[in-house]
């Protein structure tokens, strides 16, 4: 499918979807694109089934879309960068052991405990899916979206700790497992006898390492660099043009290195927002590059929600596959609770958590299309189709119906703090 092809089709759907919206549904933005959107895919799955030629030919269209290469190769590094030139660095820093214990312990807690729950749910209804396989499922849908989350964080006024911690986490938690699901992907290829990395305790720790830690450096020495660029120029399309070229160079050189993009993206817009705060002379109006960035965000972010629903066309589905999705949604948000708890539980002597963090910690963790494009590279087989439709089911209630109902949770949040401060 050529370039200008995707770009009219994800243009022209979304600028329809956003328009019906925002005259007729007035939702979050993301929100009700992807209701809009699913709402078009039923349609499309109808007419399809009647053989009307203008329904063949749009999903023939979008079967040739590569989704997970334009999403990790194309938007997602650009919502990190502007996600974590949002964030506050500084009260990020003061929080680094909180952030650092979420992103790490609670994602491997979760990988591993979604990972034996449905090996042993799939073995009650008659599957025999590797335990590898479903590690590789525990890796996909555990990160919570930050694309979800930081979008959510923007329409909801939670209090400016809350804020930070959760942002925190979900910016770097999409790393980490964006690496472990890469770690496990390898695994499961050298099990099934292709080329893999080294299976040993040593090999898979330097694996990781390498990636996640060689994202950061990456990321952190690109930032380093643009920010002594910015510094030296004051014009706002070079300014522009110059952070533009930082997204675009920790994608590219990172996919050269084999070391994580989202990480070098984060490390990278978390230097630069923490560089220009101090120095606000480096930029020629903060408030034009804010706003810039701001709308980049929200522009990729329904684009990406729209891509997410219209995914939909390609996934084949199966009432077994409906049912386990529908059964994994509970199960799912249970061991967030659980990967989240025990974190607090270890750090509660140093820092306090409020019940409402602990809350919208759990139901703020929002899945999202980075689930659904991880979802296609599992290596092709039953437990692809299988995990694709499982993943959907879960992504589309995270995004419906937690989604609608966090600001609630988020404003209770806010007032509780309230209480407390005038308290």
């Amino acid at each position: 499918m050529r370039i200008l092809d995707l770009a009219t089709l994800l243009v022209c759907v979304t600028a329809t979807l956003a328009f019906v919206n925002a005259r007729y549904l007035r939702l979050p933005a993301s929100i009700g694109v992807t209701v809009g959107g699913l709402v078009v895919s039923l349609l499309m799955f109808l007419l399809v089934e009647l053989n009307v030629p203008f329904a063949v030919d749009a999903v023939t269209i979008v079967r040739g879309i590569d989704f997970d290469d334009f999403v990790f190769e194309g938007v997602l590094s650009f919502l990190l960068f502007a996600g974590a030139l949002g964030v506050n660095s500084h009260a990020l820093w003061s929080l680094r052991g909180p952030v650092v214990s979420f992103a790490l312990l609670s994602t491997a807690l979760s990988i591993g405990l979604v990972g034996l729950s449905v090996y042993g749910l799939l073995g009650l209804f008659g599957l025999s899916i590797p335990l590898v396989y479903c590690l590789l499922f525990g890796a996909l849908i555990s990160p919570t979206d930050p694309v979800a989350v930081l979008g959510m964080l923007k329409q909801a006024k939670v209090p400016k700790r809350i804020e930070t911690l959760v942002a925190g986490e979900s910016l770097f938690n999409d790393g980490v497992g964006v690496v472990a699901f890469a770690v496990l992907a390898g695994i499961a290829a050298a099990a099934g006898g292709a080329h893999g990395p080294d299976l040993s305790a040593t090999g898979v720790l330097t694996f990781f390492a390498q990636e996640a830690l060689g994202g950061l450096v990456l990321g952190g020495v690109l930032g380093l660099l643009a920010y002594l660029a910015l510094r030296s120029v004051h014009d706002f399309v070079v300014e522009v043009l110059v952070t533009l070229g930082l997204v675009l160079a920790c994608t590219a050189v990172a996919t050269h290195l084999h070391v994580s993009a989202p990480l070098a993206a984060v490390a990278a817009g978390l230097l630069v927002g923490s560089l220009t705060d101090r120095r606000p002379a480096a930029l020629s109006s903060r408030e034009k590059f804010d706003s810039f960035w701001h709308l980049t965000d929200e522009l990729l972010n329904i684009f990406l929600f729209t891509l997410l629903a219209l995914e939909v066309v390609v996934v084949r589905f199966s009432t077994q596959a409906l049912l386990l999705g529908v059964i994994a949604i509970p199960l799912v948000l249970l061991i967030r609770a659980v990967s989240v708890q025990v974190p607090v539980l270890l750090l509660r002597t140093r820092h306090e958590f409020s019940p409402f963090t602990r809350r919208l910690m759990i139901w703020g963790g929002l899945r999202g299309a980075i689930s659904v494009a991880l979802a296609f590279t599992v290596p092709a087989g039953p437990a692809r189709d299988l995990f694709l439709v499982m993943t959907y089911v879960i992504v589309v209630f995270s995004i419906l119906v937690q989604g609608l109902t966090v600001g609630r949770l988020a404003a209770k949040a806010g007032q509780a703090d309230a209480a407390t401060s005038l308290n």
